[in-house]
C-alpha cells in the first residue's frame, strides 16, 4: 500500500470542517494498519523468525502516521489565521488609523502619519531606527499563530509584560503553622522568607524580503503577509530556547536546568528517573519507567500532565503495549486533538533530543505551572529598501523570556543506567 501523502496546507478556509476530519479519519486507519503490521512483528519475533520486511513496513507505516498528523497540525495551524481586515480593526481603539498608517509606512515607506500616532501616544522605542509598532491586531494575530505552532507556548503559562524584565517571587521558607488545642498557648510565628525568579525578555528577530510588485498589490492583505512571513521563523526560534536555551540573548530553556536524579531533588533542579540502560529503554517492559516518569510527579501536578518529546522518541514508543495488549501510543480522539501515550496529552517538539547515552529526551509535566514565558508587549517593524535592493526587507522584533518556574512541576526521563 502507498503511503505518501499530500502534506501542501490549504490555501483558504473553505471546507476546513470536513478536510480535518477527512485527515483524521486517514489518520485513524492508518494507525490500524500500524497496530496489525506491529502485531505480525512481534509474532515473528515470538517465533524467533524476525522478518526484516516487516520491520520496513512497520517503519514506513509509522512515518505515515508522523506525515498525517503534521497534516492534521496545518489545517489547526491555518484555522488558527484570523481574517485581518477592517471590520476587527473597529474593536480597538483608534487601531484603524494605525493600520491605515502602518500600511502606508510598509508599502510606501511613509512613516510621518506612524510617527505623529507614536508620538501623541508618547510610545517610547518606537523610532526610524528601531522600528514603528505594529497595529495591536496584527500583534495578537502573531501571538495567536505562534501559540498553534510552537509547542512549548501552546503548554506553558504565557504572561505579557511592559516592561523588560519580569521577577516572579516565592517562598523559600514559609510561616510557621501548626495544630493547637482551644486554650493551649500559641507560640511566635516566623516570617516567610521570600526570594524571586527573573525572567528577562530578549530580542527575537526576523527578516522578511518583499518585492516592490507585492507591495504595489493593493489586494495582497499586509498584516496577513507579515504574520505569515514570521511566524515560523520566531516559532523555530522560539521553540529550540524553550527547550534548550542557554539564557544568554534568549530564553532559558527547562533541559537548561541543572538534572539530578529524582530521589536526590531539590528546589532548583529538575528531577529525573533513569531507564536503567545507556541510550535505550530497558529490554524487558520498556514501558515501566513511562510509568515511574508519570509516578514521579506529585498528584497535585500529574493531572494536568503533558509528556515531550520529539518525532523519533515517539516512533520508538508508538510500539509498545500494556499488559492487556493494548497499544499505549493512541492517536487524537478527534480532528484537532493531541495524541496520547497512557492517556495523558503527547506533544510532539522536534527540538527535544533523540535517544542517545545519557540523553533527557522525555519529558513529562504540568508545564502551565512549571515553564513560564515572558511577551513585552509591542512587536517592530523597521522598513529596509537598501540592503538588498531590488528587495524591501522588513526588520521585525519582538521581545520573548522564558524558564522554569516551578522545579517540582516538569521532571525528565534520562537514558542512563543511573
Amino acid at each position: 500500500m502507498d503511503y505518501d501523502i499530500d502534506t501542501s496546507a490549504p490555501e483558504t478556509k473553505a471546507g476546513f470542517a470536513s478536510a480535518e476530519r477527512d485527515a483524521h479519519d486517514e489518520l485513524m486507519r492508518t494507525h490500524d494498519e500500524f497496530k496489525a503490521a506491529n502485531d505480525e512483528r512481534l509474532a515473528a519475533l515470538e517465533r524467533r523468525r524476525g522478518d526484516v520486511l516487516l520491520e520496513e513496513k512497520v517503519d514506513r507505516i509509522s512515518d505515515a502516521i508522523d506525515l498525517r498528523l503534521k497534516r492534521i497540525e496545518d489545517y489547526a495551524l491555518k484555522q488558527a489565521r484570523p481574517q485581518l481586515d477592517g471590520r476587527r480593526a473597529e474593536s480597538f481603539a483608534g487601531s484603524r488609523e494605525h493600520k491605515s498608517a502602518f500600511e502606508a509606512y510598509v508599502r510606501c515607506g511613509d512613516a510621518a502619519p506612524l510617527r505623529a500616532i507614536e508620538t501623541k501616544a508618547m510610545s517610547i522605542g518606537s523610532n526610524p531606527d528601531g522600528g514603528y509598532l505594529v497595529p495591536v491586531e496584527l500583534e495578537h494575530a502573531i501571538a495567536q499563530r505562534l501559540t498553534a505552532i510552537s509547542p512549548i507556548r501552546a503548554i506553558a503559562s504565557v504572561r505579557e509584560i511592559s516592561g523588560s524584565i519580569y521577577k516572579k517571587p516565592f517562598m523559600t521558607t514559609g510561616p510557621a503553622t501548626g495544630w493547637v488545642g482551644e486554650t493551649d498557648a500559641r507560640t511566635q510565628t516566623n516570617s516567610p522568607t521570600l526570594d524571586a525568579l527573573s525572567f528577562p525578555a530578549m530580542e527575537l528577530y526576523a527578516m522578511p524580503a518583499a518585492t516592490a510588485t507585492l507591495l504595489d498589490d493593493s489586494a495582497v492583505n499586509i498584516d496577513e503577509w507579515i504574520a505569515s512571513e514570521v511566524e515560523l521563523t520566531f516559532a523555530v526560534q522560539e521553540g529550540a530556547a524553550f527547550v534548550s536555551g542557554d539564557g544568554v540573548n534568549k530564553p532559558k530553556g527547562f533541559l537548561a536546568a541543572t538534572a539530578v536524579a529524582n530521589g536526590s531533588w531539590s528546589w532548583g533542579n529538575l528531577g529525573y528517573i533513569a531507564t536503567g540502560t545507556a541510550g535505550a529503554f530497558p529490554a524487558s517492559n520498556p514501558s515501566d519507567v513511562l510509568v515511574d516518569l508519570i509516578y514521579a510527579l506529585k498528584a497535585g501536578y500529574r493531572q494536568n500532565g503533558a509528556f515531550v518529546m520529539n518525532r523519533k522518541t515517539q516512533a520508538a514508543i508508538r510500539k509498545f503495549k500494556d499488559t492487556s495488549g493494548s497499544y499505549l501510543w493512541q492517536p487524537p480522539a478527534q480532528a484537532g486533538g493531541r495524541a496520547s501515550l497512557m492517556t495523558f496529552p503527547l506533544v510532539e517538539a522536534e527540538d527535544m533530543p533523540d535517544i542517545t547515552a545519557s540523553s533527557l529526551s522525555i519529558a513529562f509535566g504540568d508545564f502551565r505551572r512549571g515553564y513560564l514565558i515572558v511577551d513585552r508587549q509591542g512587536v517592530r517593524v523597521l522598513r529596509d529598501p537598501y540592503s538588498a535592493k531590488p528587495y524591501v526587507l522588513f526588520y521585525t522584533t519582538k521581545r520573548v523570556g522564558g524558564g522554569v518556574q516551578d522545579f517540582d512541576a516538569i521532571k525528565l526521563l534520562k537514558f542512563a543506567v543511573s
